[in-house]
């Protein structure tokens, strides 16, 4: 490995920038669009030694610790959990991009109800987490583009399938790159970068929750893909912990405890590309102690809520009233033809089961839906809009 005592500093390159001729601004626009601009060219990582300052390599184990304990926990936690801390990592990671969507909204999404376009994102997002997850042990670049496709093959298609073909920019207007934030690397670079940043993420002598967080860090710097970059990254972290080991059964919500102090976040990106490989470990080790609390006050309010459910409703264990209030933790917002397909039964008898919750309380009938009619467990929405506001505040 060649040694280093600083992560080395992104570089920069002048490109040459053609107007497309068609752009519509002031003259004094059109003007400062005009001539060469900076992109980024990151340095390769791949066989960059690691060097964390002591605390930050302390808090890091510290974080792996209690990951790995929270994950191993997952016995003790209601069944579905795995699934519902899937949907509020998905949630978490989009509202991070200012994909905002509620509970209910999301659920809605999930059964193709909603008419919330950030909604429909979320329930894209989860599928892009379950790619992430059921790829991790092959983390290859036909697996990222994977993510990145279950990410966005609806809402974008076309750019889906391979590396970005253009230039991107971060911020500064939409006219060129001139006056952007940050202008990752030109994508003939995207190729060669992406297959080092994946030598990088798949040596075994950097601490695991480092190197998913240097791996999403240059992953954010590279900008393989036109759109959709924050949510594959992070998504990226997630199956390098599954790969590594650190989790096993669950999704820590890690992008719920970036959501307290999101700029501090792009600060630590920031920072990462100026030689500071410290921050960015720091911001992952800090949003995962996060999550972990926050995973489990959540954890709480699901099991609290179904045994709630226990009390009011007196059944077999086996009826399907019993089945579908465990389906109900993972899936807030039902139909009855769901609930039947969920269950397995007739579609009279899972409206039976229905009725004896609404009954009971556990399910109200929601006010959407012009086609069919649609219930949802008001205490899981809640619980999971709790968990979101937990996040956003920073109080577990």
């Amino acid at each position: 490995m060649v040694s280093n005592d600083d992560w080395p500093e992104t570089a920069y390159e002048s490109r040459p920038w053609r107007r497309s001729g068609e752009e519509v601004g002031s003259r004094r626009q059109l003007r400062r669009i005009t001539g060469d601009y900076a992109a980024a060219v990151p340095p390769l990582i791949a066989k960059l030694s690691v060097h964390l300052e002591p605390d930050v390599l302390t808090a890091a184990d510290e974080a792996s610790q209690e990951l790995t304990r929270f994950d191993a926990g997952s016995r003790t936690f209601i069944a579905p959990f795995a699934a519902i801390l899937l949907r509020t990592e998905s949630a978490s990671s989009s509202e991070v991009e200012n994909l905002k969507a509620g509970a209910k909204q999301v659920a809605l999404a999930d059964i193709g109800a909603s008419r919330s376009e950030n909604a429909r994102l979320v329930v894209a997002n989860t599928r892009a987490m379950e790619a992430a997850l059921r790829l991790s042990d092959r983390l290859d670049e036909e697996a990222i583009i994977a993510m990145h496709a279950a990410l966005l093959q609806e809402s974008a298609p076309d750019a889906v399938g391979h590396w970005r073909r253009e230039q991107v920019w971060i911020g500064g207007g939409a006219l060129s790159p001139h006056a952007a934030d940050f202008v990752p690397p030109h994508h003939e670079r995207v190729p060669e970068l992406m297959r080092d940043l994946l030598e990088f993420a798949a040596r075994d002598d950097v601490p695991v929750l480092a190197q998913a967080a240097i791996a999403h860090a240059q992953f954010e710097t590279v900008h393989p893909f036109p759109d959709g970059n924050g949510r594959t990254g992070r998504a990226l972290i997630h199956a390098l912990l599954r790969r590594n080991r650190l989790t096993r059964n669950l999704t820590v919500p890690v992008s719920a405890g970036l959501l307290h102090e999101p700029q501090s976040y792009f600060d630590a990106l920031s920072a990462y590309r100026a030689g500071d490989v410290d921050a960015i470990v720091h911001a992952i080790t800090n949003a995962a102690f996060a999550a972990i609390g926050n995973g489990r006050h959540l954890a709480r309010e699901i099991g609290e809520a179904r045994s709630r459910w226990d009390d009011l409703v007196r059944a077999r264990s086996d009826a399907a009233v019993h089945r579908l209030m465990d389906a109900l933790l993972a899936q807030p917002v039902i139909t009855a033809k769901i609930a039947a397909r969920t269950l397995g039964v007739s579609d009279v008898a899972a409206q039976s089961a229905i009725a004896r919750l609404v009954d009971v309380g556990v399910l109200t009938q929601s006010g959407v839906g012009s086609r069919y009619r649609v219930w949802q467990a008001p205490d899981i929405l809640d619980a999971l809009d709790a968990f979101a506001d937990r996040a956003r505040r920073g109080r577990i």
